[in-house]
């Protein structure tokens, strides 16, 4: 007989159920036998996000191998994220306090929506022509702020993981909060829990040098 798959809510905020309802009369309780679960509303995105990180480990981008090294002392960043976000306000004000002698190239594009997805890649894929024809780039920073599962979903989206694995430039990624993992984070080279973190992890710090 062939073995059926089966779908266990984990982490998942709403579920439909399939089955029937008993009823106990003696102590008035009610029960609900289900036979089949399927993810609702966020939860379709949590597995969703579940599929694609294993198809994307299976493809081998996570994997250590791949991880290029971040330079010690950058002279140009390129900061992909939206122009007029706190995200960016936030990475300007850390490489101004630690390392104010790099100069910053930002490559303005959505990061929420439906057209955020390849608008990311493409800036990602300009940053580093911009390297390779302009002036040098050393590390890239991918960074926006928190939200939630929805706000986040362009960086789950398989065009910019490819972008993101294809990058000729070392890439740190700063999207959301400490708590939020999209799965650009896996494919980076490094991974920064927020913006100003990713800015950070991009610089020394000029009392330390």
């Amino acid at each position: 007989a062939s073995q059926a798959h089966t779908w266990l809510p984990l982490d998942v905020a709403q579920v439909v159920a399939h089955g029937y309802v008993g009823f106990y009369p003696e102590s008035g309780v009610y029960q609900l036998y289900a036979n089949r679960l399927q993810p609702a509303g966020k939860g379709q995105l949590y597995a969703r996000f579940e599929e694609l990180k294993q198809k994307f480990q299976a493809a081998g981008l996570f994997d250590e191998e791949r991880k290029k090294p971040l330079p010690t002392n950058p002279r140009r960043l390129a900061v992909v994220t939206s122009a007029d976000a706190a995200a960016l306000r936030d990475i300007l004000r850390v490489l101004s306090a630690r390392w104010p002698l790099v100069e910053v190239i930002v490559f303005p594009c959505l990061v929420q929506g439906s057209e955020a997805p390849l608008q990311i890649a493409k800036a990602i894929a300009a940053a580093n022509r911009y390297s390779e024809t302009v002036a040098p780039v050393d590390t890239l920073i991918l960074a926006r702020g928190g939200g939630s599962i929805e706000d986040l979903w362009a960086f789950n989206d398989e065009r910019v993981v490819f972008a993101v694995g294809a990058s000729d430039l070392p890439v740190i990624t700063g999207v959301g909060h400490e708590t939020d993992f999209t799965l650009v984070d896996f494919v980076a080279d490094r991974r920064a829990p927020t913006p100003s973190a990713a800015a950070a992890a991009a610089t020394p710090d000029r009392s330390e040098v």
